[in-house]
């Protein structure tokens, strides 16, 4: 994959170096991490849902952390005890520890999370600010036959 150069973008724009350092991201390989496989879906015009695959971790073992724009899941799998005369002939079923990092968009939260079936499904919602959103300004008509003064000065 190609490499951008956004510094001439640094030079024109404010505030949006940390977009610039997300799309420079995105063509470097997640070091090859592919476990657990995970899909991210939108569920509504300002929902989203990420469900993971974690079979075998109970709700004890997963932690999910959202910090800033950033969510954080992690599985830590308890110790097992080998019972006597237990010999795995094959192990498919993984029992390592992960952890997955998502970036989130502004006003991305977590609405709730469950685990369902080995599923771990993570519900997000986007909530912007009442003092963000676009509102429409009114105009009202200048009253007829009154001639409106702009500067307070006379003419002498």
């Amino acid at each position: 994959m190609r490499h951008f150069d956004f510094s001439p973008l640094y030079r024109s724009t404010v505030g949006f170096d940390r977009l610039f350092t997300m799309l420079d991201s995105l063509g470097q390989p997640e070091n090859g991490q592919s476990y657990p496989p995970y899909n991210i879906e939108r569920t509504g015009e300002n929902a989203y849902r990420i469900t993971m695959a974690v079979a075998g971790f109970s709700e004890d073992e997963l932690s999910i952390e959202a910090r800033r724009n950033a969510l954080t899941i992690s599985g830590q799998k308890a110790e097992e005890e080998n019972g006597e005369g237990r010999e795995f002939l094959h192990r498919g079923i993984a029992a390592r520890a992960f952890e997955r990092r998502f970036q989130l968009a502004d006003h991305v939260e977590v609405a709730g999370a469950e685990l369902v079936n080995g599923l771990l499904h993570i519900d997000l919602k986007r909530e912007i600010p009442e003092d963000m959103k676009p509102r429409r300004i009114d105009i009202t008509p200048a009253p007829k036959g009154k001639a409106r003064q702009i500067e307070a000065k006379a003419a002498k």
